[in-house]
């Protein structure tokens, strides 16, 4: 397909040339080693917690199929769309986020999940990606003029500031500590791409950085990681040094497919620790050819903005992008012990419903936001022309290496 004609004028060939297919064959080996894991993992995960080894395979199958389908059919969305997609999306997910608070499943001391007749639902997993773009477009919708060329003075900044305090709150309730560290580094990101002042991005470290002393001193299990990170002798190590042993055992080409132990001794080797079944059954060269490939994804998002003229383009795929390369750091950091442990998915990786699908959103919207708009194509949001886009280019952009 890679040779389509090019007088091909088709839907599909036209989506086919404009997309970024180095990015779309990532997303294609990630679901494909998520389908191996998955078979490795998950048996010994279903036997020890009772439940059927077919269906808990068949469930993780059906959900990887399903994240296919969503990376595909949201990338062919324009960006018109992808906005009242996250305007709508976004709003539903701030309502379920708040439906746990009441009515939802109380796991490990946290309110996060909502239980569906085959599945349980974690609604902050779709803030991540609706709330980035949300945030680039009230940024960019700040700057838009109007017909006679005068600024629209449009109050998007503190919209967006608005609609942070409540998820804020929403996930300091639950809580979800890890998941509100992600949303404000992609906020923070965003802001500092829009063309935040250097001294407020100097002032914004020092919130965060007092926001993670008072989480320290507020919540127990976050000091209780923190401590047992920087101090090994203190408390229970037994998932990590679990982890830890596992990549020592696969060592360089690994024990083999379903020859690893580590499944059968961590609770959650299917999911936070996935990366050290991996590592063990399938050794080092295949866990750095996995870190490549969301390296090269970050990589190639990132070198697509490059060229954007767009306002709206740049900040919400630098939001997108920012949120998707943390949250596998995080994982695989955790795993390493290179960071304290936080119960993260491994993105198309780990086993997880609600994982999976916002993670296929992320995807679908980068890719959707970074095909190439010829001509009348180019579909640059209302309000944002020849004006806006100077402005861009010679003021807020300045961040950006050119």
């Amino acid at each position: 397909m890679a040779g389509l004609s090019r007088v091909d004028n088709s839907a599909f060939g036209r989506w086919w040339r404009n997309i970024d297919r180095v990015t779309l064959y990532c997303v294609g080996v990630l679901l494909a080693f998520g389908y191996i894991l998955v078979l490795a993992a998950s048996p010994a995960v279903a036997v020890r917690i009772g439940a059927s080894r077919e269906m808990f395979i068949l469930k993780q199958v059906i959900f990887l199929a399903l994240a296919g389908i969503v990376t595909l059919f949201v990338s062919t969305m324009s960006r018109e769309a992808i906005r009242k997609m996250a305007l709508i999306g976004g709003g539903l997910a701030l309502l379920a986020t708040l439906m746990t608070l009441v009515h939802g499943l109380e796991i490990k001391g946290a309110r996060r999940w909502i239980a569906l007749p085959f599945m349980s639902v974690q609604p902050s997993e779709f803030l991540k990606p609706f709330f980035a773009i949300v945030t680039a477009w009230l940024l960019a919708k700040r700057r838009q003029t109007s017909r006679d060329g005068k600024m629209l003075h449009f109050p998007g900044m503190v919209i967006a500031f608005g609609v942070y305090a409540v998820i804020l709150f929403l996930l300091k309730s639950q809580p979800d500590i890890g998941m509100l560290s992600v949303v404000t580094m992609v906020f923070f990101v965003q802001l500092f791409v829009d063309g935040l002042p250097l001294i407020f991005v100097g002032a914004g470290i020092g919130a965060m950085i007092a926001a993670f002393i008072g989480a320290f001193i507020a919540f127990a299990h976050v000091r209780s990681r923190v401590e047992r990170f920087l101090h090994p002798n203190l408390g229970d190590h037994y998932q990590i040094d679990m982890a830890l042993r596992a990549f020592g055992n696969g060592g360089l080409l690994g024990r083999g497919p379903g020859e690893g132990r580590v499944k059968d001794l961590l609770p959650d080797a299917h999911a936070d620790f996935v990366f050290a079944v991996a590592g063990e059954e399938y050794g080092m060269i295949v866990c750095a050819a996995v870190i490549g490939v969301f390296l090269v994804m970050v990589i190639r998002s990132l070198q697509r903005i490059l060229r954007e003229q767009d306002p709206f383009v740049i900040v919400a795929v630098s939001g997108l992008i920012a949120g998707f390369g943390l949250q596998a750091f995080i994982n695989m950091g955790s795993t390493l012990h290179l960071i304290p442990t936080k119960g993260m998915t491994l993105p198309f990786i780990s086993y997880g419903g609600s994982s999976a699908l916002s993670v296929a959103l992320t995807m679908g919207m980068i890719l959707a936001l970074t095909r190439h708009h010829v001509g009348s194509d180019t579909n640059y949001l209302p309000g944002s022309g020849p004006d806006m886009r100077r402005s861009w280019t010679n003021g807020t952009r300045r961040h950006l290496p050119s």
